[in-house]
This record gives C-alpha cells, sequence and structure tokens, in this order.
C-alpha cells in the first residue's frame, strides 16, 4: 500500500487544544495486501494507539500511548515503543470531530519513572480524574503509576512512587456498580509479566521464553483498589481464563491464551474479560459471573489488524457499544500507529459478534 499522507508531529501545539475533522476514507484506503479498511483513523496529526475510552459528562475522552520514532529497530521485547508522553482525545459523538487536547503528562514529570510511557488507562470518582501509566522504573522494571488532575484532559500530577505491588504493563480499571474498582494488568514477553512467574522479580527469566505450553497460561492480575484509588488493597491474583470445561487455558493455546491488553466491561449482569493475543494478532473475550472471575473463553472479537499488536477498549455510549483498537494504516511501521473505533455488535444470547478490520 501506498501511504497516502505524511504525519506531521509538530502539526499540533502543545499549548492549547485543536480540533480535528475525524478523518474522511481516501479513494482507495487499503491495506498492504490490498484488502480495504473498515474504519480510518480518528486523527493523523499524531500516531497514537493502545486507545483506552471512557465517557465522562456525556462526552467520550480517548487515552492513547503517543507513538513516536526514535529509530530504534522492531524487536519481541517491544524497544521501538519509545513513547514518552501522553495526550488525550475526545469527541462529541462518535463520527464527529477530535480534539487533541493539550500535553497532559511527560516521563520527565513521573518522578519514578525512566522511559516507555506505554498503554494507560483513566477513572473518575469524587471529583477526581485518574491516569494510570505503566512505565519502566530507574531500574528498567516496568511498573505502574498513577496521575491526578481535576479535569479529564489533565494536566496530570503523578504519585511520587509507583503503585505498591504493580508490575508489568497495560492497566485498566474497572468501577463496578457498587462503587468498587480494580485494576487489571498484565503483558507477557516485552510486558515481563512472565518474570514475575515466581511472585518475584527474576531478571533472568527469558524475555520470551514462557515454559508454559503444557501448563495454565501466565494470566493478567487483578487486584481491588483502595477507595482513593492510589493502592491495590489487596495483593494482585491470578486472572484465570478457562475452557468450557472449566479447565485453564494452556500457554501453548495461542489462539485462546493471554498475551496482554486486559479490558473489562459489564453488560446484562455479567462481566466480560478481553484481551489480546498478541503473536497471534487477536482480541478474544471470556465471560465471568464476578470481577475476578474465572472467566470462562467465550471467542474472538477482532480478527488480526495490519500491525503487530492489538490492544483496545470497549465503551458504551448513548445505547450503542463501540470498539477502539489500532493499526498501521498510515504508516505501514508496527511502532507508529493510528487509533481507530467501530460499532460493536451483540447476539441475543450476549456473545460478540466478531469483527474483520477489512471489508474485503
Amino acid at each position: 500500500m501506498r501511504t497516502h499522507w505524511t504525519v506531521a508531529m509538530a502539526a499540533v501545539p502543545l499549548a492549547l487544544a485543536t480540533t480535528l475533522a475525524v478523518a474522511q476514507p481516501d479513494a482507495a484506503p487499503r491495506s498492504a495486501d490490498g484488502r480495504r479498511f473498515l474504519a480510518q483513523p480518528l486523527i493523523k496529526d499524531l500516531y497514537v494507539a493502545d486507545p483506552s475510552a471512557h465517557v465522562f459528562n456525556g462526552r467520550l475522552y480517548i487515552y492513547p500511548s503517543h507513538d513516536v520514532d526514535a529509530g530504534i529497530p522492531d524487536d519481541d521485547l517491544g524497544s521501538q515503543y519509545a513513547m514518552h508522553d501522553y495526550r488525550v482525545l475526545s469527541m462529541a459523538r462518535p463520527g464527529g470531530p477530535v480534539t487533541v487536547h493539550p500535553l497532559a503528562i511527560d516521563v520527565k514529570d513521573i518522578p519514578w519513572a525512566s522511559k516507555q510511557t506505554w498503554a494507560p488507562d483513566a477513572a473518575y470518582k469524587n471529583g477526581v480524574y485518574y491516569l494510570y501509566m505503566p512505565a519502566r522504573d530507574k531500574d528498567g522494571v516496568f511498573r505502574i503509576g498513577v496521575a491526578t488532575s481535576r479535569s479529564p484532559v489533565g494536566p496530570f500530577k503523578a504519585e511520587p512512587e509507583p503503585i505498591r505491588g504493580s508490575y508489568s504493563i497495560d492497566p485498566a480499571v474497572f468501577s463496578d456498580s457498587d462503587g468498587q474498582s480494580y485494576m487489571y494488568f498484565g503483558g507477557i514477553w516485552g510486558g515481563q509479566l512472565q518474570r514475575w512467574a515466581s511472585g518475584s522479580y527474576d531478571p533472568a527469566a527469558g524475555d520470551t521464553d514462557l515454559r508454559q505450553d503444557d501448563k495454565p497460561a501466565l494470566s493478567a492480575k487483578v487486584a481491588r483498589l483502595t477507595p482513593d484509588m492510589k493502592q491495590f488493597a489487596e495483593p494482585p491474583r491470578d486472572v484465570q481464563i478457562v475452557d468450557a470445561a472449566g479447565k485453564p487455558i494452556l500457554g501453548g493455546d495461542h489462539e485462546r491464551r493471554f498475551f496482554e491488553a486486559s479490558w473489562m466491561f459489564k453488560r446484562g449482569g455479567r462481566y466480560y474479560f478481553t484481551y489480546s493475543t498478541g503473536d497471534t494478532h487477536l482480541l478474544n473475550y471470556a465471560i465471568g459471573d464476578n470481577p475476578y472471575g474465572p472467566f470462562r473463553y467465550t471467542g474472538h472479537i477482532l480478527s488480526p489488524v495490519q500491525g503487530w499488536t492489538s490492544h483496545h477498549s470497549i465503551v458504551q455510549f448513548r445505547k450503542r457499544w463501540w470498539l477502539f483498537y489500532h493499526d498501521t494504516q498510515l504508516s505501514n511501521k508496527n511502532h507508529l500507529r493510528s487509533a481507530k473505533m467501530t460499532e460493536l455488535f451483540f447476539n441475543a444470547d450476549g456473545t460478540i459478534k466478531p469483527i474483520d478490520p477489512f471489508t474485503d
């Protein structure tokens, strides 16, 4: 595919929000293998990925990571994903103009962090907005921190230390109808989850050697948050994904096992744990009857996109459900991604209708 647009990384001033018309279809927006893309990028002035969507005060807010080109070659540990700050997007309605807000926070303003501010999430409680941020600490270990603001778009002020007991990447915070909030997190390979398999950090653990093919797969973690939303109220526990017989999904089952990108939502009294399979590039879901699970594997949500990673969020807005994801349509480079959204539909039994990111 010929790249039909050149990104201007300095096109959006940091000092003010910029409202951009939502990206419109080109004459022939096709993938590298000739297929037509289902959706167009939300914006074309920045590369943003890992879109975490929320509805605050009747408006859609998207909290993505901000991809930059640092000239680092691709590897399985994600060294090329050299993000160092966060920007917030918002829109009044799907398909409407997208506002790119000023700088929310930079890694240099996170006292405990050194680099790689990867996929974030956000939450709101009692007049405060919380931004949850994975990054490497001064020792190169991924931790998860939190920053706060009175505005959903920041600027955010970081806590001086990461959340006690936190590790790995991809925080996703779910607040239940009873007021309790939970953080789901974790990612293998570059997310370092395999280095925590023994319960403490093992720097000698293989970066991509899972050693789990015939054993239950390494799992995401979940921990209930304290009332102030800044700490874990309990030790993290495993998010168990099981098959129809109730047996854990094995590490060798790369079509169904957890890799990264946890998300949680509730519909019809049931809890949907959604996640990426990583190297097989699928978004999957599993259903449980409480926030801790176990969650029964149910199926795929999104088939592979153009690009290596597949990170997402799912949110209800005005009685319709929306899937946010990313691909590499604009850049054709795995580390320079664009956020997208498309409507999500459910069957009468609560299962999700699978989505193909291409229309032909």
